[in-house]
């Protein structure tokens, strides 16, 4: 496909929401609520979760840095959902938490109203008390920067115990660890078009310290700026408190141009608390905040590395492992019926359609493992469906399509079900492009199964081995088969670890059962099992300190 034609797909903008509450329900017995929201976009009737805030503690009137960014589409009606929930647990799931209320709206009327409030509401349709949320959004306009800061103080304020036990702790030293000290942590926010201040960041907490230093962090330019490098930043320092009422010690408003300007001639601000400033005739500051390290990195996205010239390289991998069944009868899921596709079918058309964009040749590997092949009827773990092991490239999505449907009636299916070596071709692929050290070529191997891996040590050894290569695997399960085994290799909670305890460089392998999408277009199957590939990309290429190839300068 032409780059025209690529780039009228892309989203008309992009958008970033954040959001906050007030007047929520309170739920909790001894203390106030622990609000998290959670923001769903309706994609084909069905509610999709895009993401959840942080859980925020003892607190009705939350004000959240976690932002949602959305693709905007001027010609389509984008129905959002926003429900909040108490969260009094550890668990992932929110049947167990206390639903304090929700509002449905859309983004085209959160971009045109923007900030916009409204009253939530219990699921019944009445109010949720007095609880309101206030979304705000802002363009992304896509500054990819990304601000790599230390953050130190000096000499701040103690917040802890009474003002006679600050002064018996200020003569008396040994007796500092009776009393306490402040436990300082800071809030980045930025000033919004209304005049607002929204946060966007927090640091840790450091316990009982006045001259804290705070762990090296990142933050996106985008988020602390929102686009304008010249925009309004305030840094606040507070004293954290386990009932969620966070002593404010002092504060000062800054601004990137500021941040680079006083780097070099070390960059220090007076923390100031307003209250005591309005109050004490002779009030200097409540401490000094100091930025020990500031560097900006450019990040590049997905689209500026398609746009430099990225050639997506798409691999099939088809298991006929004769657990799929007798491909004559009707039963098997190897079935060829001309006039309705099976699910092998359907998954190489759905994913092979959206990534065929983005591969400039158009020429295909389409590999078969777990039968008999002629002429020897040997078991083959790695063999060309078009059984030309000298060239198996098919052309197009269609070609892969025909040698899957010629390839049936003339393999044995058989077993077991190896990954290994079909995920080793295409090792031997990337190694050369890692060895190119350039950010031209990328590889996606997509596994079409019915089963359960048999060499699961070897395959999760071989993932791990592939996750310092420009490599991505996807994995698709048809049929009834239970794929929980499948969440190890998918590794959404953390990296995946071989047998001999090395650790994946980065998540590079996305599972979708296939059953999960029986009743929707292929569309929605493909945005599932696509959906993290551009983060693996981009990742990648930021591991490997590669920028777009047809820009300039170091990434």
């Amino acid at each position: 496909m032409a780059l025209a034609q690529r780039m009228s797909r892309v989203p008309l903008s992009k958008v970033e929401l954040f959001l906050s509450c007030t007047d929520l329900l309170n739920k909790d017995v001894s203390s106030k609520s622990d609000p998290c929201a959670v923001m769903y976009i309706q994609t084909g009737g069905v509610w999709k979760e895009v993401g959840r805030t942080e859980n925020i503690k003892n607190t009705l009137n939350p004000n959240f840095a976690q932002s949602f960014e959305l693709d905007y589409y001027f010609e389509e009606v984008q129905r959002v959902q926003v429900c909040v929930y108490d969260i009094d647990n550890k668990t992932s799931a929110l049947s167990d938490d206390d639903f304090l209320g929700l509002i449905e709206t859309t983004l085209g009327q959160i971009v045109s109203g923007s900030p916009l409030t409204r009253g939530l509401l219990l699921r019944n349709g009445k109010p949720a008390g007095k609880g309101q949320i206030t979304i705000r959004s802002q363009e992304d306009t896509k500054v990819n920067d990304v601000l790599h800061m230390t953050f130190r103080a000096e000499k701040l304020d103690n917040k802890r115990g009474t003002p006679a036990a600050q002064l018996v702790e200020q003569c008396f030293v040994v007796l500092e660890d009776t009393f306490g000290k402040s436990d300082p942590f800071l809030e980045f926010s930025r000033q919004m078009s209304d005049g607002s201040w929204q946060v966007v960041h927090r640091t840790e907490v450091v316990k009982n310290d006045l001259s804290p230093k705070w762990k090296p962090f990142h933050i996106k330019a985008q988020k602390l700026t929102g686009g304008s490098y010249e925009a309004a930043i305030r840094v606040a320092c507070y004293d954290s408190d386990d009932d969620g009422q966070h002593d404010l010690i002092g504060q000062c408003d800054t601004s990137v141009p500021q941040l680079l300007t006083y780097i070099d001639e070390g960059a220090k601000w007076p923390c100031i608390n307003p209250k005591k400033q309005s109050k004490k005739k002779h009030y200097k500051d409540s401490g000094i905040i100091i930025l020990d390290k500031l560097e900006i990195v450019k990040e590049y996205s997905f689209l500026d590395y398609i746009f430099g010239g990225l050639d997506i390289h798409f691999t099939v991998g088809i298991d006929f492992t004769a657990s799929n069944g007798d491909p004559r009868t009707p039963q098997s899921l190897h079935y060829i019926n001309p006039y309705q596709p099976n699910d092998y079918q359907k998954a190489i058309q759905a994913v092979g359609t959206v990534i065929q964009d983005y591969d400039s040749d158009q020429q295909f590997p389409a590999l078969g493992f777990g039968a008999k092949v002629p002429p020897t009827m040997e078991v083959s773990h790695q063999f060309a469906i078009n059984f030309d092991p000298s060239n198996p490239f098919c052309a197009g999505i269609g070609g892969v399509l025909q040698a899957y449907s010629a390839c049936i009636p003339q393999v044995q299916l058989y077993g077991p079900t190896n990954f290994t070596p079909i995920i080793r071709h295409v090792v031997q692929f990337a190694e050369v492009a890692q060895r190119e050290n350039t950010a031209k070529n990328y590889f996606i191997l997509l596994i079409i199964t019915d089963g359960v891996i048999s060499d699961i040590r070897d395959t999760v050894s071989a993932i791990v081995h592939s996750s310092c290569l420009p490599m991505s695997i996807i994995i698709v399960g048809v049929g009834p088969a239970d794929f929980k085994a499948m969440d190890i290799l998918d590794a959404d909670g953390g990296l995946l670890k071989s047998p001999d305890g090395q650790v994946a460089r980065r998540d590079i392998v996305q599972f979708i059962p296939f059953r999960d999408f029986a009743n929707v277009g292929p569309e929605e199957l493909a945005k599932a099992v696509l959906a993290e590939v551009p983060r693996q990309v981009v990742d990648y290429y930021r591991l490997a300190n590669l920028s777009p190839a047809q820009s300039q300068g170091p990434a």
